[in-house]
């Protein structure tokens, strides 16, 4: 802090320094659209430096003229920047455009990009991004992303989870337009629930996120934009099939009904019925599956009023296991069979007061009710999951003098209902959580930015939680700019959700003591350079973050008996560093490569009670992405190609039972590292677009991937240490189809 202190005292006096050496001044006021009505606060500075002032309360402003620019830059939070070229002019009278929009992103066009103006590191993932792959649902929407990685959690469920900062998605506070999404039991299979198609925009975030939306993100914050109801597009059809006999077919339509109201319907079904056992272990590689999803959505845009309401339903029913296994075994010991069926409704509305001649001021408030049920089995074991939530978050935002000083204030609240029963474990909860957040933000012309938050949560359970949140941004030239940020997390795990995938096995579930919540510090900084090489421009981000855990769900594996749930007794962290370049050599033409190092370790207790401090099962240690991208003039045919190299990752040693008994240490060992290729090729006409893809075009496969398959009811068969690609090479295809307003 005393490093940033010294950085404001250096700004200040060099404005001080500015105003005595220059001569002369520019005067002027400055209003907006709205009946010229003056704008206090309204930042005024020569374009390049470092001299500036703000307008007073009847709009007025007087700055030094600058011997280093002519160039007046006027900026106001909600209106459109100008910029005026001064000559010997002495007056001026501003009026400025309003903007509803009040974030500024630097796109360029590219697939993906780092938000310019935010303190928190946060990168965009456009539709652009997502074209470049099949993306048929959220968790297929990361292909090309270095910070987050995919995998399957087991062989057998077709569960799928995500990583980043070397950790797990439970981590990470997912959140589908600023409203907590894929948590608690939707942790299972919650990122196949939100179709790519839906999908407008992903930002992620790394660190802890703002105390605005909870206090459930440690290692950071995804949140999913969905398609708007007053869009461009009017008509959206896409088509997929691929090899496996995997179908979908999604359908989204807008409608504007008025100058006020629109109306958004986003549908999607999709199925796979053919039984693949590519490996011929005698298990299916991916199970049988129909889904059908709908969301309907409402919006009304007036000029001191906006809001936003909707439901969706989803259906999925889900079967797996043994290649001869029908639901009409179930339970028997016939074959070992598989099956999950999920059930969501939710409920979401948005509403927000308006200011227009205040558009840095706003009320808004966020009401979201789901309700997820889902029934599953295993072999013989039965597991059904019930939640019902209910979320609630009024945000109040406003100045404290001039834009320069920013705030947001509010109240939260969050109802969790768990009714779980697998075998003999009955596990019930209510959380009832009201909370209290402000979050304080100081922006010196986008120079300097802090942000500086906290929040008070009153847990039913667990008692008072604090939560304090800082994060920094400066910029070190107009190409440099470093991040830093601190934080603190809390969550309540949900231990058979979030290891469903391991429930496929001959395991017994133990619960060693009463799990307490998950508490972590997480911290660390960012580096981002800018550069323009002749024609090539480009960038160079490198990051590092450590996650500490006070306590944390600890999943023992090491045992093949058993899946032992205790909590943490000894160190726990997560260690990550990365480092990526985005370049465009030419136009049209764009390529990522990044390289990823993780050091993830977890205290673990042998047979002796004893703690042993081991590095974190099923993450690989190192990781390497390279896509490539080009397109013709007027994106007429459009190429993709994707390099991931997986490195070693620790897995439990499922040798016999007696090898566990060694008091010292814990056996294990290590997964090889392997690598993944994906490709497209896409054909763009005026409203079509034909693509043709493959994924995992190596075909490189986990060998053995269910221990045990020969004798699933037998005391060995384990199917959740899957590290790897069960399926081999997949081809798909499709059609999009798009009528434009």
């Amino acid at each position: 802090m005393k490093q940033y202190l010294t950085w404001g005292f250096l700004i200040l006096s060099s404005l001080s320094l500015s105003a005595q050496r220059i001569s002369g001044t520019v005067n002027g006021q400055v209003a907006g659209t709205k009946d010229l009505k003056p704008i206090t606060g309204a930042n005024i500075y020569w374009s390049g430096t470092s001299q500036a002032t703000a307008s007073d309360s009847a709009g007025k402003f007087n700055i030094p003229r600058s011997a280093q620019s002519n160039l007046l830059v006027i900026s106001f939070v909600g209106f459109r920047n100008d910029t005026v070229k001064i000559g010997s002019e002495s007056e001026l009278q501003i009026v400025l455009q309003n903007d509803q929009t009040l974030g500024e992103v630097t796109v360029r066009g590219s697939s993906s990009s780092i938000d310019r103006l935010n303190p928190h590191q946060t990168e965009l993932i456009t539709t652009r991004a997502l074209a470049k792959a099949a993306c048929c649902n959220l968790s297929e929407s990361f292909e090309t992303n270095a910070s987050v990685s995919v995998s399957y959690s087991d062989a057998v469920t077709g569960s799928k989870q995500i990583q980043m900062l070397g950790l797990s998605g439970t981590y990470i506070q997912t959140n589908t337009e600023n409203i907590p999404a894929i948590r608690g039991l939707a942790s299972t299979f919650g990122l196949n629930f939100i179709p790519g198609t839906w999908i407008q925009s992903i930002d992620i975030g790394k660190g802890a996120g703002s105390v605005v939306n909870g206090y459930e993100s440690m290692t950071g914050q995804i949140n999913v934009e969905l398609q708007k109801p007053d869009t461009r597009e009017k008509l959206y059809l896409n088509t997929y099939i691929n090899n496996f006999g995997r179908a979908e077919v999604n359908l989204n339509l807008a409608h504007q009904l008025n100058k006020k109201w629109s109306t958004g319907l986003l549908t999607h079904s999709s199925t796979l019925r053919n039984r693949v056992d590519k490996n011929g272990d005698g298990f299916l590689d991916m199970p049988l599956y129909t889904q059908f999803n709908v969301l309907n959505r409402w919006k009304y845009q007036g000029e001191k009023l906006m809001a936003q309401f909707g439901v969706k339903a989803l259906h999925e029913d889900r079967l797996g296991g043994q290649k001869d296994f029908v639901k009409e075994m179930k339970g028997s010991t016939q074959a070992y069979g598989f099956g999950a069926n999920v059930n969501r409704y939710e409920f979401f509305s948005k509403i927000a007061r308006l200011f227009p001649d205040q558009p840095y001021k706003g009320l808004g408030f966020i009401l979201n009710a789901s309700l997820h049920d889902s029934k599953s089995y295993f072999g013989q074991n039965n597991y059904d999951g019930k939640q019902k939530t209910l979320y609630g978050n009024l945000i109040y935002q406003s100045i404290i003098g001039n834009t320069n000083h920013s705030y947001k204030a509010g109240l939260s609240y969050l109802l969790d209902n768990y009714d779980e029963h697998y075998r003999n474990i009955i596990l019930k909860r209510n959380e009832s959580v009201p909370g209290a957040f402000f979050e304080y933000t100081y922006n010196a012309l986008d120079k300097f930015v802090l942000v500086a938050g906290g929040r008070v949560d009153f847990h039913n359970l667990y008692g008072t939680q604090w939560t304090p949140r800082l994060h920094l941004k400066y910029n070190l030239t107009d190409q440099t700019t470093l991040r830093a940020s601190a934080g603190k997390g809390f969550r309540v795990a949900n231990p058979l959700a979030e290891y469903y995938g391991n429930l496929v096995s001959s395991r017994t579930v133990l619960f060693r003591e009463s799990i307490r919540p998950e508490v972590s510090w997480n911290f660390g900084g960012s580096l981002t350079q800018e550069f323009n090489i002749g024609e090539m421009k480009g960038n160079l981000i490198a990051d590092f973050y450590r996650t500490n855990f006070e306590n944390q769900l600890v999943a023992d594996l090491e045992d093949p008996r058993y899946i032992q749930f205790y909590n943490l007794s000894g160190k726990a962290y997560a260690n990550s560093f990365q480092v990526e370049t985005n370049l465009t050599p030419i136009k049209r033409f764009e390529l990522k490569l990044a390289y990823r190092l993780f050091d993830v370790k977890q205290t673990l207790r042998n047979n002796l009670d004893e703690n042993v401090l081991l590095p974190r099962m099923m993450v690989s240690r190192d990781r390497v992405l390279f896509n490539a991208g080009y397109a013709l003039p007027y994106d007429k045919w459009k190429f993709d190609f994707t390099t991931q190299w997986n490195g070693k990752r620790r897995i439990p040693y499922m040798g016999t039972v007696a090898d566990h008994h060694a008091p010292a240490s814990l056996p294990s060992t290590m997964s090889p590292a392997f690598y993944n290729f994906n490709a497209q090729i896409t054909r763009t006409f005026p409203k079509w677009d034909v693509y043709l893809g493959g994924e995992n075009l190596a075909n490189f496969r986990q060998k053995n991937p269910i221990m045990g398959a020969s004798e699933p009811f037998g005391q060995h068969f384990d199917a959740g240490m899957a590290w790897g690609p069960v399926v081999g090479r997949m081809i798909y295809a499709g059609i999009r189809y798009k009528i434009i307003r």
